[in-house]
């Protein structure tokens, strides 16, 4: 047993993992938790779930307790109500009150979709310390996609499945054909079959400038240098020059699921911040 968890991230994450479930309206969010310390809660991205931060998990939670949930219409969690975002939001801020309690501050991480998700409760809830956007949906500015994403949905053959998926990832997610690993595939694979939320179409509707405009934190924006979701150089500008307190960071030789494809860099960057006085 202690082999195959030293050998498989997935089981040796579940094995650390604590499970905790939050109602809201009827509907059930599920959450792991992680380590010790001041609260840093991660947020997925779209077609994802909380292992999006497989690689980035066990070295947050060095000095923090580490929150992941499964966004509401993401994996093991249930749908989001009729109204969409926004009653993903509702649920996700009720979560935040019930696990970590109303008046608790915390730090916030969002990737992609997730990034969005974590603008707009910083937004609305003022007791986000520290704010990092990695790679975030909701820029509004143009894309540049490297070729055309493969439908998986109507294939029977897990092997042409997995090919799909391999070729979405190089696509949309990794830059480097190395880095699409058994892990990468997993952990994708099993995110895209158990989504049910369209997060594309709200990420596509805007709406980050305008939350980041209504938050006065500390950010930390980051982006692959390769992402194909957006011009990081251009966003560095229209985001982040209105906020003093910022960081920013393009993380060479990656793509968008940078905190995946450049684990270390993120890694660092993200303890570094979080634990700046």
């Amino acid at each position: 047993m202690t082999a195959l968890l030293n050998e498989d991230p997935l089981a040796r994450l579940q094995a650390l993992a604590q499970h905790h479930s939050h109602s809201f309206e009827g509907r059930q969010v599920q959450w792991r938790s992680f380590g010790r310390g001041e609260p840093l809660v991660l947020l997925h991205g779209g077609h994802g779930s909380w292992l999006h931060w497989v690689r980035n998990i066990e070295a947050l939670a060095v000095n923090h307790q580490v929150w992941a949930p499964n966004l509401p219409g993401f994996g093991d969690s249930d749908d989001a109500g009729p109204a969409g975002m926004a009653d993903l939001l509702d649920s996700m801020q009720a979560g935040l009150d019930q696990l970590l309690g109303a008046q608790t501050r915390f730090d916030l991480v969002g990737f992609s979709f997730g990034g969005l998700v974590s603008a707009q409760l910083a937004a609305r809830c003022q007791r986000v310390r520290r704010l990092a956007l990695l790679g975030p949906g909701g820029h509004d500015s143009e894309r540049r996609p490297r070729g055309a994403l493969l439908n998986w949905h109507r294939l029977k053959d897990e092997a042409k499945i997995t090919e799909t998926m391999r070729h979405n990832l190089q696509m949309h997610m990794l830059h480097q054909s190395d880095s699409i690993d058994a892990l990468a595939l997993r952990v994708h694979t099993e995110a895209c079959r158990a989504t049910r939320f369209r997060s594309k179409v709200v990420s596509l509707a805007g709406g980050l400038a305008a939350a980041l405009a209504q938050y006065h934190g500390e950010l930390l924006l980051a982006w692959g240098e390769h992402d194909v979701t957006a011009t990081p150089e251009q966003l560095l500008t229209t985001l982040a020059n209105n906020h003093l307190q910022r960081q920013t960071l393009i993380a060479p030789g990656v793509g968008h699921w940078v905190q995946f494809e450049a684990a270390p860099t993120i890694n660092q960057q993200l303890l570094s911040f979080f634990e700046s006085k």
